[in-house]
C-alpha cells in the first residue's frame, strides 16, 4: 500500500514538471506567445506558496521559473525580460519583443513576494477611447501584458449588450426598441454608466454577436492566468420603453443632463426599491452566467457623472442596500466593486455624510471601493478608509486617450508607499484606471510593479526603463529617461490637456474646457532631454517611439508660441507679421505630422480602418466609420465635450485640427482687412444653446467662423447635422 501511494505521489510530481498542470500550460503559452523559440530555454515550476511569490533561478543553461500560479509565473518572466534580457513588451500587439542573441543566465536565485492581493487594471472609457474597434489579436497581446504586469482583476464589460438584449427581450420589448436603446459602439461605455442612451443607435446586430464571441475568449484568457474579471450587475438603468411594457407603474426617473447632450438621449433610472429592480438583477445575472459564467465580483456605478434622485443620507443608504440585496439574492457570495469617480467629481452632494450612509449600508467586506484618480486626490484619506470599505489605490493618468507627456513617476511611488503604511486593512490593491491608453505606459508598469517587493529603488527602475526600451546600457538614454522622470513626468493629469494644434483656435489661452493649454514642467526642460535622446543611437523599436513621442510633444509645444506671434502681430496691426505666423504655425503643422506617420501609435488610419472592419456591407462600414470620428472629434450633438478625446495622430492633425487654424487665420485677416474687430472670446461653458458654444459677445467674423468650424467638424465626423 505504502509503495502504491508513493508510486502515486512520484507520478504527480512527474506530471506537474513536465508541464501538465494548468498553470504550467498557460505560463508556457505565454512565453511562446512573447518569445517564440526561444521559450523553450525557461522552464516554469508550480511551488506551494499561499502568497503570490516567484523565484527565477538558472541551471544547467535553463532559467527557472518557479511560481505559486500562472499569473506570478508571468510577472517572474517580465521580471527576467525586462531585468536580464533587457527586453520590453508593449500592450500593443504590433510592437516587437526584441530578445538578445543570447539568453542571460540569472547569476543568483532571487525570490519576489506581492506586497498586495489585489491589481486592478481598466476603466469604462478604455472601452470606448482606446478598445472598441479591437479583435482578438489586440486583446492577446493586452491580455498578456497584464499578466505579465501583475493584474489579476481587470474591468471586463465587453459583450454585455448580448446580455442586456436577452432582458430586454424577456420583458417585452422590440428589437428595434432594443438595439436603439444602445448607442455607438465607440460610446458604449457611457450608456452602460447610465450617462448617455440612443446617440448613433440602434446598434447593429453583428457588432453584438461578435462582442459577445470575443468576450468568451478574453474571459478564458483571463482566467487562465488567475485573473478575476470584472463583470457587470444591474445598476439601475433602463430603457424608457419599459414602462409602455411593464402594466404597473415604475418608480423610476430621469437622470440629470449629461455632456451637454439634448433631453431625447437622457437616461431613466429604475429604483432599487422597486420590485422590479431585484426581478431585473436575477435575469441579468442568470442570462449573463450563461454566457460568460461568473466570478462574484460586479462592476456597479450607479450616478456617475449624475444625480441621484434625492440627496438625502437614509435615502443613499436604502438605494445601495436595494442594490446589493437584489445582487446578492442572485449570488450569495457576491461582491460589489464601486469605482470611486463620483465622490471625486461631485462634492456637493457628495459629503462626508453621505457617502458613509451609501457605504456602510453594505456589509463590510461586501463592497470594493476603486480610488480612482489618486494621482490628485485620495479619498481614502477624507473618508476613514471608506468607513471600514476595502480598496484599491488607483492612478489614473490620462483623460480622453490624449496624448501628453505626463504621469508623475515619483507622486505615485510617494503615495503608494504612504498608503501602504497608513490605510489600514481596507487597502487590498494597487490599480490603473487610465481613460485611454495614451502614451505613457511606462508611467502604469512603474504602479503595478510596486506591487512586488523586488527591493529596487525608483532610479533603478527608471535606469531599466531606459535599457529595456535599447536593449542595453547607455547613460545618456538613462538620463534621458532620468529627465522625463524627474523633470517631466512631474504632474497629474487634468482633463482637457492638449497643445494648442488640437484645440478649438482663438487668439489667446483656450477656448473650451475640453483643451487646455498648461504643462507641469517647464518646456526647455523637454527640449534638453530630446537633444539629449537625438545622440543615442539604436535600431530598437522602442528607442525609436521615445524619439518619435518626445519630438512630437516638442514641436507642440512650440504652437502656444506661434499662435501668439499672430495674435501679436494682429494687436499691433502688422498684417505681414500676422501672415508670417501663419505661415509659420501651419509648416509646424506639416513637421508634427511628419513625426507622426513614423508610428502606428499616432495613426488615425489605423483607427479608422479597425473600426471599418466589423462592418461585412459598404453601408455598415461607413456606420463605424462615423462612429469613430465622432468620438475623436466632436464627440457629441454639441460643443461640450468637442475635442475632449483630442490626440496627435497622422491624419488627425493635418485633416483637421490644421484645417480649423487655416481658417481661423485666414477669418481674422479678412476681419482685419474689412476694419472690423475680432472678438473670439472663451465658449459658453455649459449654458450655450448653440451648437457651436459661442458666447453672447462673439459676433461678426467670428461668430461665422465658429459655426463653420463646427459645421466643418461634423462634415469631417460624417455627421448629417
Amino acid at each position: 500500500m505504502r509503495r502504491s501511494l508513493l508510486l502515486i505521489s512520484a507520478c504527480i510530481l512527474a506530471l506537474v514538471s513536465c508541464g501538465c498542470d494548468k498553470d504550467i500550460k498557460n505560463a508556457e503559452g505565454l512565453a511562446r506567445r512573447i518569445m517564440g523559440e526561444r521559450a523553450a530555454a525557461i522552464v516554469f515550476e508550480k511551488i506551494d506558496s499561499e502568497e503570490d511569490v516567484y523565484e527565477l533561478e538558472s541551471v544547467k543553461g535553463k532559467v527557472y521559473i518557479r511560481a505559486n500560479n500562472a499569473n506570478s509565473m508571468a510577472v517572474g518572466l517580465n521580471r527576467y525580460l525586462q531585468q536580464w534580457c533587457l527586453a520590453n513588451v508593449s500592450w500593443y500587439d504590433y510592437n516587437p519583443v526584441e530578445l538578445p542573441e543570447t539568453l542571460p543566465m540569472v547569476e543568483d536565485k532571487i525570490r519576489v513576494k506581492a506586497t498586495v492581493d489585489t491589481r486592478f487594471f481598466l476603466n469604462y472609457c478604455t472601452y470606448g477611447y482606446t478598445m472598441p474597434w479591437w479583435k482578438w489579436e489586440q486583446w492577446e497581446r493586452f491580455i498578456d501584458w497584464m499578466a505579465l504586469n501583475g493584474v489579476n482583476m481587470p474591468l471586463a464589460i465587453t459583450g454585455q449588450e448580448a446580455v442586456w438584449q436577452k432582458v430586454w427581450e424577456r420583458y417585452g420589448l422590440s428589437d428595434e426598441q432594443i438595439r436603439s436603446f444602445f448607442t455607438g459602439p465607440a460610446h458604449l461605455p457611457w450608456q452602460r454608466m447610465c450617462n448617455l442612451d440612443y446617440w448613433e443607435g440602434p446598434l447593429p446586430q453583428e457588432w453584438i454577436d461578435g462582442q459577445a464571441e470575443l468576450q468568451k475568449k478574453i474571459l478564458k484568457r483571463e482566467r487562465e492566468f488567475n485573473m478575476t474579471p470584472v463583470l457587470p450587475a444591474f445598476a439601475g438603468h433602463v430603457p424608457a420603453e419599459l414602462a409602455e411594457v411593464v402594466s404597473e407603474k415604475l418608480d423610476t426617473f430621469r437622470v440629470s443632463y449629461w455632456g451637454g447632450f439634448a433631453d431625447k438621449y437622457r437616461c431613466t433610472f429604475l429604483s432599487p426599491m422597486d420590485k422590479h429592480f431585484a426581478d431585473i438583477q436575477r435575469i441579468f445575472l442568470e442570462e449573463q452566467t450563461k454566457l460568460y459564467g461568473t466570478d462574484h465580483i460586479y462592476g456597479i456605478d450607479p450616478f456617475n457623472e449624475v444625480d441621484a434622485p434625492f440627496w438625502d443620507p437614509n435615502t443613499l443608504a436604502e438605494i445601495s442596500r436595494g442594490i446589493y440585496d437584489s445582487l446578492t439574492a442572485v449570488d450569495p457570495d457576491a461582491i460589489w466593486l464601486q469605482m470611486g469617480w463620483l465622490f471625486y467629481a461631485d462634492p456637493t452632494h457628495w459629503t462626508d455624510e453621505n457617502i458613509k450612509a451609501y457605504l456602510t449600508a453594505v456589509p463590510k467586506g461586501r463592497m470594493m471601493l476603486l480610488d480612482y484618480y489618486c494621482d490628485y486626490t485620495q479619498i481614502w484619506k477624507r473618508t476613514e478608509s471608506f468607513y471600514g470599505q476595502d480598496f484599491i489605490w488607483c492612478y489614473l493618468g490620462n483623460f480622453g486617450g490624449m496624448t501628453g507627456i505626463e504621469g508623475d513617476f515619483h507622486q505615485n511611488d510617494e503615495w503608494i508607499q504612504e498608503t501602504m503604511e497608513n490605510a489600514g486593512q481596507g487597502f487590498r490593491g494597487l490599480g490603473c484606471t487610465l481613460e485611454g491608453f495614451g502614451v505613457n505606459e511606462p508611467v502604469y508598469e512603474a504602479v503595478l510593479a510596486r506591487a512586488w517587493d523586488t527591493g529596487r529603488t525608483l532610479d533603478e527602475y527608471i535606469d531599466n526603463i531606459a535599457d529595456r526600451h535599447l536593449g542595453r546600457v547607455d547613460e545618456k538614454y538613462r538620463s534621458f529617461w532620468h529627465i522625463i522622470a524627474d523633470k517631466i513626468s512631474v504632474s497629474h493629469p487634468v482633463t482637457g490637456s492638449a497643445s494648442v494644434v488640437n484645440a478649438h483656435p482663438n487668439l489667446e489661452g483656450n477656448w473650451h474646457w475640453t483643451t487646455v493649454i498648461a504643462r507641469g514642467y517647464d518646456e526647455e526642460d523637454l527640449e534638453n532631454a530630446w537633444e539629449l535622446l537625438s545622440e543615442v543611437d539604436g535600431s530598437s523599436s522602442y528607442l525609436a517611439y521615445d524619439k518619435a513621442n518626445v519630438h512630437r510633444q516638442v514641436l507642440c509645444n512650440r504652437t502656444a508660441a506661434y499662435r501668439d506671434r499672430f495674435t501679436a502681430a494682429y494687436k499691433k496691426g502688422d498684417r505681414n507679421g500676422m501672415l508670417a505666423a501663419k505661415k509659420a504655425f501651419l509648416e509646424l503643422c506639416d513637421e508634427i505630422t511628419a513625426v507622426l506617420s513614423t508610428r502606428k501609435e499616432f495613426s488615425l488610419e489605423d483607427w479608422i480602418s479597425d473600426a471599418r472592419s466589423w462592418g461585412d456591407t459598404p453601408e455598415q462600414k461607413a456606420y463605424y466609420e462615423k462612429n469613430a470620428r465622432t468620438l475623436i472629434s466632436v464627440w457629441g450633438d454639441s460643443f461640450h465635450l468637442w475635442d475632449y478625446a483630442n490626440r496627435d495622430w497622422d491624419g488627425l492633425v493635418d485633416t483637421y485640427y490644421k484645417v480649423r487654424w487655416e481658417r481661423f487665420f485666414d477669418a481674422v485677416i479678412a476681419a482685419f482687412d474689412a476694419g472690423e474687430s475680432f472678438v473670439n472670446a472663451k465658449s459658453t461653458g455649459y449654458v450655450g444653446s448653440t451648437a457651436s458654444g459661442s458666447s453672447a459677445d462673439v459676433n461678426g467674423r467670428a461668430l461665422q467662423y465658429d459655426e463653420q468650424i463646427w459645421k466643418f467638424a461634423c462634415e469631417w465626423a460624417h455627421i448629417e447635422e
